[in-house]
């Protein structure tokens, strides 16, 4: 009788334990009902899809990225050769961020004209300006990169750097605001042993 009893107790426990407790409500002060369904809406609802003219500008953000990564190549290239002390790696490495710079002004200048920032509306149009701003930035320092990195590889890239941060950092906005998904940025520091 003893042992039947036990086994109802364990069977019982088992039971309740298998069993999902309901999350406990919400302080009736902490949230109110009409913030819980814009937050419940906002998680579940995809963004809605860009029409013609907004994915002809991701388009030609598209082709204009292709220059960023040849300009991130360079940078890393450069990057690499500093860690040596071997001169004519560093020459060439100048030799080929300055090769790089004209065809990434090359790509930057053909996906430019599709990027119209009024295409967007209200903060997210504020956001797609900036991105335009911070690229036509760029293209017009890829001239002054093309025609003195060979010279003064570590000065155009420690300037290059800069602007491709500052880029970076507006592009990770834009893509926040259309509701694209934001990558890591692609060039972290490398580390060498």
């Amino acid at each position: 009788m003893r042992c039947l009893a036990v086994l109802v107790f364990v069977a019982t426990t088992a039971a309740r334990a298998q069993q999902p407790t309901p999350p406990p409500p919400p302080a009736p002060d902490s949230v109110r009902a009409e913030s819980a369904l814009v937050r419940a809406e906002s998680v579940l609802a995809p963004p809605p899809p860009p029409s013609r003219e907004q994915k002809r500008f991701l388009d030609g953000l598209r082709t204009a990225t292709r220059g960023i990564a040849q300009l991130k190549d360079g940078l890393a290239r450069v990057t690499r050769t500093q860690l040596k002390n071997d001169s004519v790696s560093q020459r060439r490495a100048g030799r080929l961020l300055a090769g790089l710079c004209g065809s990434a002004r090359a790509f930057m200048g053909r996906g430019r004209p599709y990027m119209k920032p009024a295409v967007y509306e209200d903060s997210t149009r504020l956001k797609a300006r900036r991105l335009t701003t911070q690229m036509d930035s760029l293209i017009a320092y890829t001239t002054s990169c093309e025609q003195t990195a060979t010279a003064t590889p570590v000065p155009v890239a420690a300037e290059l750097t800069k602007r491709m941060k500052s880029y970076d950092g507006v592009l990770r906005d834009f893509r926040l605001a259309v509701g694209l998904p934001v990558k890591a940025d692609s060039s972290p520091p490398t580390k060498h042993p």
